[in-house]
């Protein structure tokens, strides 16, 4: 037992005890020990109206010193006061810091609320978003930046990735925009201006076009008079130049394919996403492939095939060739011979997925990160040997996303590699086996 409480467990006898024998002097004790009582429980209301009065206006409040109990919950009370005013001037110092810090960013920075409410925004978020103050304070972002890559990544909800999308007031630049939650429901919206980057990058991609195009010319006439010089060079004052006009084609033929993948990666980069979808036939494309890697190789190589039948992919055949085709070439290329090529093509509940693996060479845990980078190669002096330009899984990263797809990659060293082309369950199409009355085949979702 505190002193507090018996502080007032004393109290509450000596009121009783007067009461009483205030009550047996009148010849009425029960009355006076009732009124004793009565008024120490009106002391205690009061104080009670007081504690109330404090929360609902504590700085026009005073708390009265009783003592007793009381006195020991105001003295808690107004501690627990000092903390919180502490803690409150520490959590202030702290946003004051935070909203400093992200008001001298370049990048717009804007707070939102659980329901995606805007709570908050630095003056690039004004410069960027066009955002006005006080004004869209409490607006959903998503009535702002209506554009459909914006919205559907807000509705997504995971934010693993960052969307492009147009600033809301002008279309011509473009912003990167990322949302990390934080703390209790919050979310913060960061909006990164990368116009001029994709101006760079349409830059080069145009002078990597112009410049495979000016060179072709030149090239073709190389490449005539090399082939000439080679069909005569079999005798004659040119038999001591046969070695290096062989040489010379062999260089030329592999400029002519560098220029070429660099115009069809250059094609690629350009174009937007998912622009046609062509039914593809994807079994018979991919058993078409094996059939003549399986003819080239000559019977160096194992080919082991799981491919469905029937199934259909929405895109463009020229673009899915080279997918597949690059994929089977560099199993090929990267297998000693006698090594085993194996080619599945599956479909499940999120799609299909083109998978071939090598039982070849392997890659590193440090060049995995790296390989869809261009001219970036495992083995230089394998891949210059063969003719291999470096563009190759370059190619088939941004084939796949011009089909909603993605690469993966799974490799050991002295073990082999997989490479897995994921494409989703919106492109795919089952042909089916019975053609209808025009007879044509079916084609079923």
């Amino acid at each position: 037992m505190t002193a507090a409480l018996r502080e007032e467990i004393i109290k509450a006898a000596l009121r009783a005890c007067l009461g009483a024998l205030i009550g047996l002097m009148l010849g009425f004790w029960q009355l006076g020990l009732f009124i004793g009582l009565l008024l120490y429980l009106l002391m205690h209301l009061r104080y009670l109206v007081v504690l109330r009065n404090w929360f609902e206006k504590p700085k026009q409040t005073e708390l009265p010193e009783p003592g007793g109990v009381w006195g020991e919950v105001y003295d808690k009370l107004m501690e627990l006061q000092k903390r919180n005013r502490k803690r409150k001037k520490k959590l202030a110092a702290i946003l004051s810091e935070f909203q400093a810090s992200t008001a001298a960013l370049p990048d717009g920075a804007v707070v939102l609320g659980g329901r995606g409410e805007i709570a908050w925004f630095n003056a690039a978020a004004q410069k960027l978003l066009g955002l006005r103050s006080p004004q869209d304070v409490g607006q959903r972002i998503a009535n702002l930046i209506r554009h459909p890559n914006f919205t559907d990544y807000l509705a997504e909800g995971s934010y693993l990735d960052e969307v492009e999308a147009p600033s809301p007031i002008r279309a011509t630049q473009m912003l990167c925009y990322r949302i990390v939650p934080y703390g209790n429901g919050q979310r913060l919206l960061v909006a990164r201006d990368i116009s001029e980057i994709r101006r760079l990058e349409s830059v080069r991609r145009d002078f990597v076009s112009n410049a495979s195009h000016e060179l072709r010319t030149p090239l073709t006439v190389l490449k005539g008079w090399l082939e000439l010089l080679l069909a005569e060079s079999g005798t004659g004052a040119l038999a001591a130049w046969s070695k290096p006009l062989q040489e010379m084609k062999a260089q030329a033929d592999r400029m002519e394919n560098l220029m070429n993948d660099l115009l069809k990666l250059a094609r690629l980069e350009a174009e937007n996403q998912g622009l046609r979808a062509d039914p593809v036939p994807l079994s018979a494309l991919l058993q078409r492939v094996v059939d003549d890697a399986r003819a080239v190789a000559k019977g160096s190589h194992r080919f082991e095939t799981n491919i469905a039948p029937g199934i259909v992919l929405l895109g463009r055949e020229l673009e899915v060739l080279s997918i597949i085709t690059n994929l089977v070439a560099n199993a090929v290329q990267y297998t000693p011979e006698g090594g085993i090529v194996r080619v599945s093509l599956v479909k499940n509940e999120v799609g299909v997925q083109v998978a071939v693996a090598d039982t070849g060479i392997g890659i590193s845990k440090t060049d995995l990160p790296r390989l869809t980078e261009r001219f970036y190669r495992v083995d230089v002096a394998r891949s210059r040997a063969s003719g291999g330009t470096g563009l190759g899984l370059s190619i088939v990263k941004h084939a796949l996303e011009q089909h909603e797809g993605h690469l993966g990659i799974e490799s050991e060293q002295g073990v082999g590699s997989t490479f897995t082309a994921y494409f989703p369950a919106s492109r795919i199409k089952i042909e089916s086996e019975a053609p209808d009355s025009s007879g044509l085949a079916v084609i079923n979702p």
